[in-house]
């Protein structure tokens, strides 16, 4: 009856989701704020209308979602994208982010608050929501204007910090010591986060690529979508149990998957279950809230939704001025950042569940998150006129510095690009931090996994003690490829600075002998310090790594010359998965033509229905500019990018269209392209080949198949000839046909037919 039950809840769920949101989408409003209405009208909390009773019913259902909605977070952000969203993009969201905390801190202060009800104030208000953010940009049209792509860009990057005051808030929450906190401590939990990340994302990039190229040769669809899907819940289980959460586990695998070649097509095959249970989540989550609690809070909610509306405005814009960027594009993309959302609810949901904060932080999550949604759209529709009005208001004085200020900005930037040395080193320093993070957190979480490994095999596996025995012996062994690693890279670096700091002085070689010698010894001192505080101190485990490191070194003197193969080649795998490619046409990396808003031009994108009209049609035959006065200046195929496509180029099903021209223009464009008839039945299934003998004084007597042109007369292919026994396979366009031959046609039914008809028509008169 429990399971009858749960499959009522989720169906509650959907239909209710699909109706609210259609509803708001007809309103012009994000079908996001449908779904957290919908959950607070049915759920628990709102009789007589309650339709869901259960709250653990409701609560599996939130999770399930979250699991979905972070895997389809993560897919979004990848170092390629971090790599093209550039250094001081990252910079302007950690600065941003840090802004808002502090002032999240002193506001609640002067509400009187405990410092752990202001730290989660502080967590729930400094990140905000990309996926409520991406759809307020697609809704509005702005994703490809300058200020859109930054704002998605900024979300995107603030999922990775929310990422990070989830773990440190559960980590002070289980420690016991939130709002004071010692900054040892958040180093710790931090520096665990880190090994965490990094063991799995590395493991992941080495192993989830090539499950999925096996998967794809050997397995159909559908075992490649159970293999996905086990994939997701697993990783988010290892998660959980390593003492993180269901979002940081779902989160990485969608980063890990990011990098692969198989990313486009995971999508598409997750697009449906990501659509259902992000709804799912949205719907659960305005379930959990009591109306009443609300209304009682509403002042409260009404306050904090201004704060957060001014003060994530200054706090993004005060960043990226900062960092360089224009002040009208600042102040755009500042206000275009405020919807706050999916980590806002997780954040408060832990600080409630742990009993750390008071009830209404929940309502209070939800409800500025509806007003901050509600208002975003408004205010970015209507955000250059007021960037525009704020810049002529401001003094000169200030004007003028900021045009100082960048150009001396663009100074430093050009002398940093010109320093020789920080180029030639700085991948070496990224790839051990990268090789220390891996070992740390092989060694950090070694315990845990000898413990799995003893519930599954049992400890005395093969002989007394033997499970232990060959697990350290194996994770030795395996520490030996990224310990070569970092040691090879700091000693390549001991050889470059040497070269450079004695380079000038009086017996340089010699002089650069030494130096080199002191900075190998000092990484050779450091290596031994760090691994030694790493390893396990209970029971017999230290001792049996230190029997295990004897025989590992006496494995490195033997397989020296392998373990730099072996190295070499996990870092080309490594760069291979992770290798740029600018193929894609995303909200975040800026397209191959920007439009300017002085000039009245903006660009929009749609994607074709599998039903739309227009597909199958030339763009010329669309005649879009024509009609509209909008030009396709690109479109994106499966994950490729063709950049401003030629007239004849065809468009098909889930192509994404980019658009370009007025504001009108490119809205009655995209109406145009979506609009579906209903009129596009598939005969795929139809299509067969039949045999048919031409018979004398046919009209195809004699004639080549390129006179003949059927293929465009009738819509059938020859797909062979039989001249009276011998029979030619595909033939050519200069094949002639003959009485008595037998045709082998491919189409379908009605194409066969009337073909058949057309050929026998002067037949039976000659017979």
């Amino acid at each position: 009856m429990h399971g009858i039950l749960f499959i009522q809840d989720l169906a509650v769920i959907l239909v209710v989701a699909g109706v609210v949101g259609w509803i708001c989408q007809r309103l012009g409003l994000s079908v996001i704020v449908g779904f957290l209405a919908a959950g607070m009208v049915v759920g628990p909390y709102t009789p007589p209308f309650t339709l869901v009773h259960d709250v653990g019913r409701i609560e599996t259902l939130a999770q399930v979602g979250l699991v979905f909605l972070m895997f389809s977070i993560g897919l979004r952000l990848s170092v390629r994208k971090l790599r093209r969203l550039g250094l001081s993009l990252m910079v302007a969201t950690c600065g941003g982010a840090l802004v808002m905390y502090y002032l999240t801190r002193l506001l609640g202060a002067a509400l009187g608050w405990s410092s752990t009800e202001s730290l989660f104030l502080a967590g729930m208000l400094m990140v905000s929501s990309s996926a409520i953010i991406s759809k307020i940009l697609q809704e509005t049209g702005e994703n490809h204007e300058r200020s859109g792509q930054l704002a998605m860009g900024i979300s995107v990057l603030e999922d990775v910090v929310a990422i990070v005051m989830l773990t440190l808030l559960n980590s002070l929450v289980q420690i016991g010591s939130v709002g004071g906190a010692p900054a040892s401590s958040l180093g710790h939990t931090l520096g665990l986060l880190g090994a965490f990340v990094a063991l799995a994302g590395v493991g992941g990039l080495l192993l989830v690529p090539w499950l999925l190229r096996r998967m794809s040769i050997s397995a159909d669809e559908e075992l490649q979508t159970l293999g996905i899907a086990a994939l997701l819940f697993g990783l988010a289980m290892v998660a959980v149990y390593a003492g993180y959460s269901l979002a940081l586990g779902a989160f990485l695998l969608g980063t890990i998957v990011a990098e692969t070649p198989h990313r486009h097509q995971v999508e598409r095959t997750f697009e449906g279950m990501r659509d259902i249970f992000s709804a799912v989540f949205f719907v659960a989550i305005g379930m959990q809230i009591n109306l009443h609690e609300m209304a009682g809070e509403a002042g409260l909610i009404v306050g904090v939704a201004v704060f957060t509306l001014l003060a994530r405005s200054i706090a993004t814009t005060t960043a990226l001025t900062l960092m360089g960027v224009p002040p009208k594009d600042a102040l755009r993309t500042g206000m275009a950042v405020t919807p706050i959302g999916e980590f806002s609810f997780i954040i408060a949901q832990l600080g409630v569940g742990a009993a750390v904060v008071p009830t209404k932080f929940y309502p209070l999550a939800v409800g500025v998150s509806l007003l901050t949604t509600l208002v975003a759209p408004v205010v970015m529709r209507r955000s250059a006129p007021i960037a525009e009005a704020l810049l002529a208001r401001q003094p000169r004085w200030l004007a003028a510095a900021q045009r100082q200020y960048r150009e001396r900005l663009d100074q430093l930037q050009a002398q940093a690009k010109r320093n020789k040395l920080w180029q030639l080193s700085r991948k070496r320093f990224f790839q051990i931090g990268i090789e220390v993070l891996l070992v740390s957190g092989l060694l950090i979480f070694s315990g845990q996994m000898l413990a799995a490994a003893e519930g599954w095999l049992g400890r005395d596996w093969l002989f007394p003690n033997g499970l232990q025995v060959i697990f350290w012996v194996a994770l030795s062994l395996v520490l030996l490829a990224p310990l070569v690693a970092i040691w090879r890279n700091c000693s390549a670096l001991s050889l470059l600075y040497a070269q450079v700091s004695t380079s000038g002085q009086p017996q340089a070689a010699r002089l650069a002998r030494w130096v080199e010698t002191v900075i190998k010894s000092l990484c050779g001192t450091a290596m031994f310090v760090w691994v030694f505080s790493l390893l396990p101190a209970e029971g017999n485990a230290r001792w049996l790594l230190f029997a295990s490191g004897f025989i590992a070194v006496v494995a490195l003197m033997l397989l020296w010359r392998k373990l730099v193969l072996w190295h070499s080649q996990l870092e080309i795998e490594l760069q291979t998965v992770i290798a740029t490619a600018e193929g894609k046409m995303t909200a975040t990396s800026a397209p191959w033509l920007q439009a300017h808003g002085d000039w009245n031009l903006h660009m929009i994108d749609c994607v074709l229905p599998d039903l739309a009209d227009a597909q199958g049609r030339k763009i010329a035959e669309l005649d879009l500019r024509a009609r509209f006065g909008c030009s396709v200046v690109g479109i994106e195929r499966q994950g490729f990018m063709i950049p401003l496509p030629p007239p004849d180029a065809v468009l098909y099903p889930r192509d994404r269209v980019l658009l370009m021209g007025t504001t009108e223009q490119v809205k009655a464009g995209k109406t145009f392209l979506g609009a579906v008839s209903g009129n596009t039945d598939s005969l795929y299934e139809e299509v067969l080949m039949e045999s048919i003998k031409i018979p004398l004084r046919s009209p195809a007597t004699g004639r080549s198949l390129a006179e003949l042109s059927l293929a465009r007369t009738y819509g059938v292919q020859i797909a062979g000839v039989n001249h009276r026994g011998l029979r030619v396979l595909n033939p050519s366009a200069e094949e002639r046909l003959q009485a008595g031959d037998e045709v082998l046609a491919l189409g379908t039914p009605a194409q066969i037919s009337a073909f058949r008809s057309w050929l026998v028509e002067a037949g039976p008169a000659a017979e």
